[in-house]
């Protein structure tokens, strides 16, 4: 019973781009969202002129795929950038924090004097630093981001640099990420120049037009969620769980929502692959088993709200990271006001607090006031913050961030082979090849690519 028609599971950022690419496209198609707004773990809020992120707050300039969009919806005078001229990270050490040494690129230096200069790490893994300039070229198979570290710069350079910065980013535990998947970059200089500090002492960033290096952060005035209520114009929404997805023998769908049946000639499921996974058990087992390999972390974000005149914390930068060999539950704060300017009026000061990620989702079971209370503890021990807070929200995220365990590749291989040999079936979200806001938008719009190219 061909219908024409694209079934969509999933509202998130991925789902909405791949219904924006169908309709572009002319291909009619119906987008099925379970939660009660569009926009998955993109949720902006705000309180007397505060911009105020409930998930992330937004994307790397690097990969150009939501700037394209951006532009092609109109919205190109509504980007902003971070204000790196200010930019400035904190760590932990020994209960004290202490700025990431400049020129510092994740967790590998590539100027000798401030990390010569920086107590962050000791004067052993510094010798071990200097010496991973002598590294040769090696090719080796897949490993964990902490022996990958742990090999070219030691277990201190783990402790204090890589592990918390890459909870910030994955919320996930280094001793089980593939360094292959998460940072695909660094295992080729490893393969084709050994040192990481050396390649990178030796790459020139291209020269921008107009002379100004690009933001390292991108993001839209009004936050990310005017951009989730742009795409949903282009949206046929029905809003419901999909109980059911079934395989019809003309190679089409049927999904159950509720109590009515959808038919579909393709079907993208633009949802977490654990909800893929329940669905697709009846079609192709061995996908569904594959798809639930990969693991998700849970995380919350505790947003506070402080007169400006009140205030009496240390102002760390934009922000500060937390080890998990210091961590107690807090796992990092952003100074939003620093990290973009206009998203806080002058008499008031934002924090973002961020707890849980992978070994820690426990804390969210906390209640709010107890998250919150949780929040105003550490910040007070942390950097000296007695004042309380005029306004607070809590954000949960369960099983929403995508783990890129080791061996992520070889299982994706497995899981693209499967999927392709099925009809009209697609997958895009943070499982596959991106946890990014950009990464997701290119894998809704090639999705909805595919199928538009093969009608």
């Amino acid at each position: 019973m061909p219908t024409g028609q694209v079934a969509i599971v999933g509202g998130g950022i991925a789902g909405l781009s791949a219904a924006y690419e169908l309709t572009k496209a002319g291909v009619p198609h119906i987008l099925i969202e379970k939660r009660p707004r569009l926009g998955g773990v993109i949720e902006t809020r705000s309180w007397e002129g505060c911009v105020l992120e409930c998930g992330p707050d937004s994307f790397i300039s690097q990969k150009p795929e939501a700037v394209a969009l951006i532009k092609e919806l109109g919205m190109e005078s509504e980007i902003i950038g971070s204000n790196d001229k200010e930019r400035a990270t904190f760590i932990q050490r020994h209960g004290r924090l202490m700025k990431l040494p400049e020129g510092t690129t994740m967790f590998v230096p590539t100027k000798a004097g401030p990390m010569l200069a920086s107590p962050i790490v000791g004067w052993g893994t510094k010798i071990k630093m200097g010496l991973e300039l002598l590294k040769q070229p090696v090719t080796m198979p897949d490993r964990s981001v902490a022996d990958f570290v742990i090999d070219h710069f030691g277990q201190e350079t783990l402790d204090y640099l890589a592990e918390p910065l890459l909870s910030g980013v994955y919320g996930g535990d280094p001793r089980k990420l593939s360094m292959a998947s998460v940072m695909p970059r660094f295992v080729e200089m490893e393969r084709t120049q050994g040192s990481l500090a050396r390649a990178l002492m030796k790459a020139k960033a291209p020269v921008p037009q107009g002379g100004a290096p690009a933001p390292l952060f991108r993001t839209l005035k009004r936050g990310l969620g005017s951009l989730v209520e742009k795409l949903a114009g282009y949206a046929n929404v029905v809003q419901g769980s999909v109980d059911s997805l079934q395989q019809r023998p003309d190679g089409g769908y049927r999904l159950k929502v509720g109590e009515s049946w959808i038919e579909a000639d393709a079907v993208i499921l633009a949802c977490p692959a654990w909800a893929a996974a329940e669905l697709l058990g009846g079609i192709d087992g061995t996908l569904a088993r594959g798809l639930e390999q990969t693991p998700y972390s849970s995380s919350a974000v505790v947003t506070l709200v402080y007169k400006a005149s009140e205030f009496d914390g240390v102002r760390a930068g934009t922000g500060f990271l937390i080890p998990k060999v210091e961590r107690q539950k807090l796992m990092a704060c952003t100074f939003v006001g620093t990290k973009f300017k206009d998203r806080v009026p002058d008499d008031k000061l934002t924090l973002r607090c961020f707890f849980g990620g992978a070994g820690n989702e426990a804390v969210l079971a906390d209640s709010d006031e107890g998250l919150v209370a949780s929040a105003g503890h550490e910040l007070n021990r942390i950097i000296g913050l007695k004042t309380k807070p005029i306004y607070t929200s809590v954000s949960r995220w369960s099983k929403a961030m995508a783990q890129y365990t080791v061996g992520h590749a070889a299982r994706l291989k497995e899981i693209q082979a499967r999927c392709a040999a099925i009809p009209g079936l697609h997958l895009a979200g943070n499982a596959y090849t991106g946890i990014g806001i950009p990464d997701c938008i290119r894998m809704g719009r090639e999705a909805s690519k595919k199928i538009a190219a093969a009608r």
